[in-house]
């Protein structure tokens, strides 16, 4: 069983930054892919950002290529999201997921196991 747990989210003014952590416990964390996904009120859940096994490649959904980064430490079983130059349409709750892969997937059928997701809140 995989458990992952978000902490970060809040309240930020537009232009602001903030940076998402999700702690994961359970099983080898080091031999899989990470991925963030964001769910906004009545929208699907959207691709954010994922890294590979190692941290070697990431890939970004366009609306925040430039703005956000995603990077992962595997000796603290850990994967952030550092998001700059926030905008609005930012705002939504955004989830840890982690695959069986090693590789990054925009999809999230890849995806075995998620957070309980943590709520993050732009304003204009």
């Amino acid at each position: 069983q995989v458990q992952l747990v978000e902490s970060g989210g809040g309240l930020v003014q537009a232009g602001g930054s903030l940076r998402l952590s999700c702690e994961a416990s359970g099983r080898t964390f080091s031999s899989a892919a990470m991925g963030w996904f964001r769910q906004a009120p009545g929208k699907e859940r959207e691709f954010v950002a994922a890294v590979t096994w190692n941290g070697g490649i990431t890939a970004y959904a366009s609306s925040v290529k430039g703005r956000f980064n995603i990077s992962r430490d595997n000796a603290k079983n850990t994967v952030d999201l550092q998001m700059n130059s926030l905008k609005p349409e930012d705002t939504a709750v955004y989830y840890c997921a982690a695959g069986p892969s090693r590789s990054t997937s925009i999809w999230r059928r890849d995806y075995d196991y998620w957070g309980q997701g943590t709520q993050v809140t732009v304003s204009s």
